[in-house]
């Protein structure tokens, strides 16, 4: 029974219409394999990649989530709002204005995306929070106070109404906002810079490539075709090709003991699915850099399970970081040019990859300190 406080109808121009994904149809040839992936999907399967939306976990969940909504309110002077989609859902946000109190990190506004199991009430958003900035966090349809199911169309149009919710009504040019995701969160994050690409930054953290590797690990061998009609039809989570159409600042966090986005388990670090992540943005932004022997390169940098292992890799490529830099800065001068760049033949190996990644020793669930947070690396004139 809250008061609507914004409603996607009250844009007379909104930046971005409503978006409709491009649903990829594989070819089974079984009405039968198609009955099943909707049935899967709108059963236990939504459920299993959207714990955070059962009920029953709500519910237990719910003196936690209370207290710190009521933290938020008492401590952060937070603003709760309840805004509409363009579907109707009505998702639920909250709001800390740091702008009043000055300094450069109040005037950034971090739109937080959350976990599959996460809420603005106890999630991601106190990351930011610590460091002064301004934050608007909200939760998925059908978590907490939102309506609705998290399918991957409610979940874009919520991310949209925020975005328009915090330019409109709050005052932020889209030029004054950090996108910050965790895990399942860089679905909307990605989404969100794509879509509006005068966004400053982008940060995700223990987040994925594609779904689908991650799908196929968890079911049976023998459901591997089901699996992929089912993901790509219904939960096409795609991060790596919506992240290669923004051409701003990227910042990825990589848990090297990730438990989750990793297809083997956490002691293999190269199963983690940021690496993939961290190779298709290189391998698009700067094709002529990432030649084999860059490839190889970089897979053995991310392949270091220390920061001691890290800097042998880099030091025994002999990179030379100014160089490197004076050369991409030459090029932007010269061209303003947009990504993909051609510049790279003279490259031996590519520093990008720890320009564009960090490394934060822990597992996929511990809350990521405000030391970790940062805006991402941004070539200069």
């Amino acid at each position: 029974h809250w008061p609507v406080d914004f409603s996607w109808k009250e844009i007379s121009s909104p930046v971005v219409q409503m978006h409709r994904f491009r649903l990829e149809v594989t070819s089974i040839g079984s009405h039968m394999c198609v009955l099943c992936s909707y049935l899967i999907v709108h059963s236990f399967g939504r459920r299993m990649l959207y714990p955070g939306s059962v009920g029953l976990l709500q519910k237990a969940m719910r003196p936690m989530l209370q207290q710190g909504q009521a933290r938020l309110v008492e401590e952060y002077d937070g603003q709760r709002n309840k805004l509409v989609a363009c579907d109707g859902n009505e998702i639920d946000t909250m709001f800390v204005d740091r702008r009043k109190d000055g300094g450069r990190a109040g005037k950034t506004l971090v739109i937080c995306c959350e976990g599959n199991a996460g809420f603005y009430e106890v999630g991601c958003m106190n990351t930011p929070l610590e460091g002064g900035y301004s934050v608007l966090g909200w939760n998925h349809p059908g978590f907490g106070g939102s309506t609705g199911v998290p399918f991957p169309q409610n979940e874009a149009n919520a991310m949209d109404v925020v975005i328009q919710f915090a330019v409109h009504k709050l005052g932020f040019q889209l030029s004054d906002i950090i996108v910050y995701a965790w895990s399942i969160g860089g679905f909307t994050a990605s989404w969100a810079v794509m879509s509006y690409p005068e966004i400053r930054a982008l940060v995700l953290d223990a987040s994925f490539d594609d779904l689908l590797p991650l799908a196929l690990k968890v079911m049976p061998e023998s459901w591997r075709p089901l699996v992929t009609h089912t993901v790509r039809q219904y939960m096409n989570l795609n991060n790596d090709e919506q992240l290669c159409k923004y051409q701003g600042p990227v910042l990825l966090i990589r848990r090297t003991k990730d438990e989750i986005i990793t297809t083997t388990g956490p002691e293999d670090i190269m199963s983690n699915r940021g690496n993939d992540l961290l190779l298709k943005l290189l391998q698009y932004r700067y094709p002529k850099v990432m030649t084999e022997d860059a490839l190889r390169a970089v897979r053995q940098w991310l392949a270091a399970g220390t920061q001691i292992e890290e800097e042998s890799v880099y030091t025994g490529y002999e990179v030379d970081d100014d160089w490197c830099l004076s050369v991409l800065q030459s090029y932007q001068t010269d061209r303003e040019p947009l990504f993909p760049w051609s510049v790279g033949t003279c490259f031996k190996h590519s520093s990008h990859a720890r320009k564009y990644m960090r490394n934060f020793d822990t597992t996929h669930c511990t809350p990521l300190p405000i030391s970790e947070f940062r805006p991402p690396w941004k070539l200069k004139h």
